[in-house]
């Protein structure tokens, strides 16, 4: 009986990714190989990498490193966004033996005939033009939530970005294949969904390969939420052009659509959105939080933020600190900007120098950290509903309400993915992290 070969996966960057890992990952266990660990000896590890990460070639080259170490004869592939953009950069890479784009990840098991080291690297890169059709990912297993795709791609055409580069046109998944693999997923005994792409905003575009919009997202939204043994869904990061009023009324009132919002802003100047070729201005996003809040005071808003674009001045980057500043938001991802081929902003020739970029990324994180623990602290005492993480870090377990709290216990096997109703009655000594008062049936344990 032939040996059952071993396969390993890393992913770097988004939800969708991580997606996407998932699904390719289940093909290689439909085809008879066992799934293990990235940091076991395996056959074959896969790496599906990101154009969004700054130094994406660096990564690539440690974890191709890490790999090889732990199984010098491994076979390795490498795939996605930046195997989409510069496929050529990886296959100069020691130890790479094939590269895949964009469409011809997902067809991963015919590229690979035998798994012996090849002497030069193989690459199958699709043009980008050719990325105009949907596969539908999700993932499950990996943690106690689900990320499930609903679209792909992107139409905008931002000056700093390379996504629709490495992703091509913006599309989606049919409405009801969407519903059949969230219910598949319900079935699994998953209690958390949340909905990825690239821009799930424009969702019902592309749908059946048809470029008008045959549903909106908001009519997503409504069929999702009818979805049973499905406790929770989240929507993942969403453009605030696209983020209508009749969602966040929708939400405010659904039993699954939870009260959180991820909404891009990148700059609090409307010149600066302006060079970014941003669709919106700020009047725009101040708008949406105030809405937001309006209608749940309760929720929870994260944002993303680009310091260092070219074109930034000292006074447009306080321009963008004191309108967060002012935002009833709860938390920041800060991004510093990075130059990318072929992209209209690095044409721009006010460069941001690289120790002025990282001083005001340090500037907005601490304004997050500020941000999130008033968040926190306005929902002290207050009961909530968890579901625990499986990971168990130094004897702690982690879980989130259903406002995206991240809520601190001493690690309980009967606790993972689990509805547990908690109050949330103090800060531990970390500063940022809430603890919970767990409420049993027979007594009540105060927890660290």
């Amino acid at each position: 009986m032939a040996e059952t070969k071993k396969v390993a996966f890393y992913t770097l960057g988004c939800k969708l990714n991580f997606a996407e890992t998932s699904t390719i990952g289940r093909s290689f266990v439909n085809n008879g190989y066992q799934k293990v660990d990235f940091a076991e000896v395996a056959d074959i590890y896969v790496i599906n990498t990101c154009s969004v990460t700054e130094n994406a070639d660096k990564e690539c080259k440690k974890i191709v490193k890490n790999a090889l170490t732990t199984s010098p004869n491994a076979f390795i592939a490498i795939v996605g966004c930046y195997a989409q953009l510069k496929p050529e950069d990886i296959a100069k890479i020691d130890g790479v033996d094939l590269v895949l784009g964009a469409t011809e990840k997902f067809n991963i098991d015919h590229y690979i005939n035998d798994l012996s080291k090849k002497t030069l690297t193989e690459i199958h890169s699709c043009e980008v033009e050719d990325a105009n059709f949907f596969v539908d990912s999700y993932s499950i297993g990996d943690r106690t939530r689900a990320f499930l795709k609903v679209q792909d791609g992107c139409d905008y055409n931002c000056s700093y970005c390379t996504i629709p580069l490495a992703r091509g046109i913006s599309r989606s998944d049919k409405m009801e294949n969407v519903l059949k693999n969230a219910s598949e997923i319900a079935k699994q005994g998953v209690k958390e969904i949340v909905l990825t792409g690239v821009n799930i905003g424009d969702y019902g575009k592309g749908e059946n390969g048809n470029k008008k919009h045959e549903h909106t997202f908001l009519e997503l939204v409504k069929e999702l939420d009818k979805i049973q043994h499905i406790e929770r869904i989240r929507i993942s990061s969403i453009e605030p052009n696209l983020l209508k009023d009749e969602t966040i009324d929708f939400v405010s009132t659904s039993q699954r659509f939870v009260p959180h919002f991820h909404i891009p802003l990148q700059s609090g100047s409307d010149k600066i959105l302006k060079l970014m070729r941003r669709r919106y201005l700020s009047d725009l996003y101040v708008n949406r939080i105030n809405k937001i809040k309006q209608t749940m005071p309760h929720c929870c808003i994260g944002v993303d933020v680009i310091v260092g674009f070219p074109g930034e001045t000292d006074e447009d980057f306080l321009e963008t600190y004191h309108f967060l500043n002012k935002l009833d938001i709860s938390y920041l991802h800060v991004f510093t900007y990075s130059e990318r081929a072929n992209t209209e902003a690095i044409e721009i020739k006010e460069v941001v120098p690289k120790n002025i970029r990282h001083k005001r990324n340090k500037m907005l994180r601490v304004l997050s950290a500020k941000k999130q623990h008033a968040f926190y602290e306005s929902n002290l005492n207050t009961l909530q509903k968890v579901i625990f993480e499986a990971e168990n870090k130094n004897g702690f377990m982690y879980g989130f309400t259903a406002n995206y709290i991240k809520v601190k216990t001493a690690y309980n096997v009967s606790l993972i993915n689990k509805i547990t109703s908690v109050t949330l009655s103090h800060f531990d000594s970390e500063g940022s992290m809430c603890c919970t008062f767990i409420e049993h049936k027979q007594n009540k344990q105060q927890l660290v």
